[in-house]
């Protein structure tokens, strides 16, 4: 789809225009340079969603006033004749985290983690405006994603103990006060920056919400890249051990995400798909069937850090 960005101002200042296909994003995103050597993230949604990112870029703001490297939104408004909108942010320098850990010694991904932890800690510590507090909480929205799921083509066999353990404990979610939340908090979306710390990217999943469900993501994703990372970030965020409670409604968010992402992935093609599947046996197999209150990951080399 051909999109004019000619009408975004100082579009004659960039000398460097870079199409980004990496991501899951609906987003179409470009890396901008101009002639004063700066360099941005320019991301282009459909009019339709002016409203929300409009929203989502005052609340961005809000982000930008914390102490740390990450996206700071610079400029926003319509292209493409009307048909768009547009956000540009600054563009943060150094590697994706993802394609970075496992290169590093565990000592150096646990204190990279202890540092993510503490950086969503200070993200959820935002005090919240009234009127960005959610009219519902996602209970209901979570289980309409499982039934998508248990309506789906793609159910693995004798999932029903989990289905029903989602069932009946999803209400303990959602229990805490809400905040505002980066929505999509794993390697994939931190850089590792050119002086060796944690850069923070892609806020366009952000919302406001429960606070433990920002970690499920570290069971689906991030333990295939670094158990020591996962662990500090649980470790950074709780400045210590979490309480029994998180372990609890965690459980609930894992297995619900386990299942539900098999279906959300069929939009990306079969790949996907069964990447999301050995997920899900993988976090089952951690949680013994979601019997267990602390999976295995953690359980058994936490005493290492």
């Amino acid at each position: 789809m051909y999109i004019d960005l000619k009408d975004i101002p100082n579009y004659d200042d960039w000398i460097k225009i870079e199409k980004i296909n990496k991501g899951w994003s609906d987003d179409i995103k470009f890396y901008l340079e101009d002639k004063g050597g700066g360099k941005y993230l320019l991301r282009i949604n459909s009019i339709e969603k002016f409203e929300s990112k409009e929203n989502e870029f005052r609340i961005i703001k809000k982000y930008n006033k914390l102490n740390f490297e990450m996206s700071k939104a610079i400029t926003s408004g319509i292209c493409n004749n009307g048909k768009n909108v547009y956000m540009i942010f600054s563009w943060v320098e150094g590697a994706a985290l993802d394609n970075v850990l496992s290169k590093l010694d565990e000592e150096e991904q646990f204190k990279l983690g202890i540092k993510a932890g503490e950086i969503l800690k200070s993200i959820h510590n935002i005090k919240v405006d009234k009127e960005d507090l959610p009219e519902e909480t996602k209970i209901r929205r979570k289980l309409q994603q499982l039934k998508r799921y248990e309506d789906s083509l793609y159910r693995i066999p004798n999932d029903e103990y989990i289905v029903k353990f989602i069932k009946d404990n999803i209400h303990k979610t959602c229990i805490e006060e809400p905040v505002y939340e980066h929505g999509d908090f794993h390697p994939g979306n931190l850089i590792y920056t050119l002086d060796k710390r944690i850069g923070v990217i892609d806020f366009n999943r952000l919302e406001c919400g429960d606070r433990y469900e920002e970690f499920y993501k570290i069971q689906i994703l991030t333990i295939e890249q670094s158990i020591p990372f996962a662990i500090g970030q649980i470790k950074g965020y709780f400045r210590g051990e979490p309480p029994k409670k998180f372990w609890e409604i965690q459980k609930i968010y894992v297995a619900h995400a386990s299942l539900f992402s098999i279906e959300w992935a069929v939009k990306f093609g079969k790949n996907d798909i069964n990447a999301m599947i050995k997920r899900c046996y993988k976090a089952r197999m951690d949680y013994e069937n979601f019997k267990l209150l602390i999976p295995k990951w953690y359980s058994e080399n936490v005493r290492r850090f």
